[in-house]
């Protein structure tokens, strides 16, 4: 039986060498595809970097500073516009109000004016009147 021993300790210590030896085979190989799969990675992400500062040198040829200096002079003078249309409807309300004024006026005056055409009338009545009994 102590025979039997070695040869099973043998046997088993040859399994387990085949085992680690497998575990690190397969251990080398997920690692190389690891480092494979890191180096497409950073070349995608060196490709995307690359293209990112193509597009940002093609745009920024000045453009964008001109963009954003137009844009503000558009503010500015939005502003302008809105603080002349502000000045154009006050001007506006106060001829409207001046004008309504001067309507009223000349109502007052058409008002007037026919006031004393019928008192005119009145009088020629009346001063018929005193004639006709003054002569009666």
């Amino acid at each position: 039986m102590d025979g039997a021993k070695p040869t099973a300790a043998a046997g088993g210590k040859q399994e387990l060498e085949d085992a680690l030896l497998q575990i690190m085979q397969q251990h080398h190989h997920q690692s190389f595809h690891q480092r494979q799969q890191t180096e497409r990675a950073k070349d995608a992400l060196r490709s995307a970097a690359r293209v990112a500062d193509l597009l940002v040198d093609t745009v920024d040829d000045g453009e964008v500073q001109e963009l954003f200096v137009n844009e503000k002079r558009v503010e500015l003078e939005a502003r302008a516009l809105l603080g002349t249309i502000a000045r154009y409807r006050k001007q506006s309300d106060q001829w409207l109000a001046a004008t309504n004024e001067i309507n009223s006026v000349l109502k007052e005056i058409g008002d007037f004016e026919n006031w004393m055409k019928i008192m005119e009338f009145d009088c020629k009545s009346i001063n018929a009147a005193i004639r006709n009994i003054h002569q009666s």
